[in-house]
């Protein structure tokens, strides 16, 4: 078996890091500890998992990562949530298959916030 466990991310400021996912996106810590010189600390989000790392990119911004996405079917309510917490959220792109905005989260990480409206037959395991 083959499957994506985690996104891990490196963190500048993990307890900014952590209240960021935990506010923005009701995010669960479900293990914390040292490994490997270092905090690390796994996030759930819904099904997925957003991996720590307590120690700052050596490039801000993408680097290897273009973005993160995060889907949901509330995505005006999210974007509002968000922009009141102080996060920088660009206006709801609304197209026919799918709307979508775009947030700034910690170290400048670019963060895709979507609704699909249609999802292609092959892709419905791994859609909401």
């Amino acid at each position: 078996m083959i499957t994506l466990h985690h996104t891990h991310l490196m963190a500048t400021d993990i307890d900014a890091t952590i209240a960021f996912w935990r506010n923005g996106f009701d995010a669960e810590v479900v293990y914390d500890t040292e490994f490997a010189g270092a905090r690390n600390v796994f996030l759930r989000i819904g099904t997925g998992r957003i991996h720590l790392y307590d120690q700052p990119p050596k490039t801000m911004g993408q680097g290897t990562v273009h973005h993160i996405g995060i889907q949901t079917d509330e995505l005006d309510a999210l974007v509002r949530h968000l922009r009141q917490l102080g996060v920088s959220v660009t206006d709801i792109r609304r197209h026919l298959t799918a709307d979508y905005a775009m947030a700034e989260g910690p170290d400048h990480l670019l963060i895709e916030l979507f609704h699909p409206h249609t999802v292609p037959p092959e892709l419905r395991d791994y859609f909401l």
